[in-house]
């Protein structure tokens, strides 16, 4: 059976960025500014507050994992307020670092980190992805970050390789974990609901079929207007865009692989032919396939 999750995941291509210890003691506030970069962090002891542009604020405490597969502003502080509106972490060397009051017992320790996906289509895929997702209680989460921690400052053979499916590992359960929680809709709060979860799986199994928002309420077993008001509250896109993205992400992989001559990729994807798709293509992406494949450096056959 095809698993939407695993796919979306493996086109992702996440690796691992950098991973840091950080403790605190006392009052502090730090805040980092990314451009739509992965950020992942787990609570090891202590309490804190963390505000990501955009959403509200959320008080973690020890156990808690949290993962942002693009965040452009991050700020963190003690529950404790600071008197300084941020307070630079000081560099204790291997990856580790302190912040707040910098001498005498810590009252706090966490492990962050960004990690990278490395599909040109990134932003697309990270549209399918809850927008935060915040899990407590997940021990086995914990212990991926540390082994990320550990594999990004070793320089064991095959690191690499290892790194790639170390983070490949945390997203997924990351995303598994978010399931039943009140994360922001996404494709996993869609495949937690069974009978959506049945109508999306057959859109990944057979993207090239003429799906209409009718055929995939059959899927489901629901309603159409049932399942169009209950998929977009789940998912948060409408079902025909969600197989539009998932069929341009499809799309794209097959172009900067050269996989196939135009005609060839465009019935891989659910269109009757090569001119059909380009206009589809075009509309989405904001360019011709023909041109992205070039932007990609990869040739296309003709």
């Amino acid at each position: 059976m095809i698993d939407p999750l695993a796919e979306v995941v493996t086109l992702l291509q996440p690796g691992a960025g950098f991973s840091k210890s950080v403790v605190g003691a006392g009052p502090w506030a730090i805040r980092r500014s990314d451009a739509g970069q992965p950020f992942y962090c787990v609570i090891l002891e202590g309490a804190c507050r963390l505000a990501v542009d955009g959403h509200a604020p959320l008080a973690l405490q020890a156990g808690d994992f949290v993962l942002i597969p693009s965040v452009y502003g991050v700020a963190m502080s003690s529950l404790e307020p600071a008197e300084n509106d941020e307070t630079p972490p000081v560099a204790l060397g291997l990856g580790q670092f302190r912040i707040g009051r910098q001498d005498g017992s810590i009252d706090f320790r966490m492990l962050a980190g960004h990690c990278s996906f490395g599909s040109p289509d990134a932003a697309l895929l990270v549209s399918l992805l809850p927008k935060i997702m915040h899990v407590r209680g997940e021990p086995r989460l914990a212990t991926l970050v540390q082994l990320v921690g550990e594999e990004t400052r070793g320089q064991r053979p095959a690191r690499e390789v290892v790194l790639v499916r170390l983070m490949e590992v945390l997203l997924i359960e990351a995303l598994r974990s978010t399931a039943g929680t009140a994360a922001s809709p996404g494709l996993v709060h869609g495949l937690a609901d069974g009978r959506l979860a049945a109508a999306i799986r057959a859109m990944h199994e057979r993207p090239t079929y003429a799906w209409t928002v009718a055929a995939l309420a059959k899927e489901a077993a629901l309603s159409r207007s049932a399942f169009f008001e209950r998929f977009g509250r789940a998912v948060g896109v409408a079902p025909i865009e969600y197989l539009l993205t998932w069929r341009m992400a499809i799309a794209k992989d097959l172009l900067r692989r050269d996989e196939g001559s135009m005609a060839e990729i465009a019935v891989r994807v659910g269109y009757s032919s090569a001119s059909t798709f380009s206009v589809a293509f075009s509309r989405h992406v904001g360019m011709a396939p023909t041109r992205y494949a070039r932007a990609q450096r990869l040739p296309i056959k003709r």
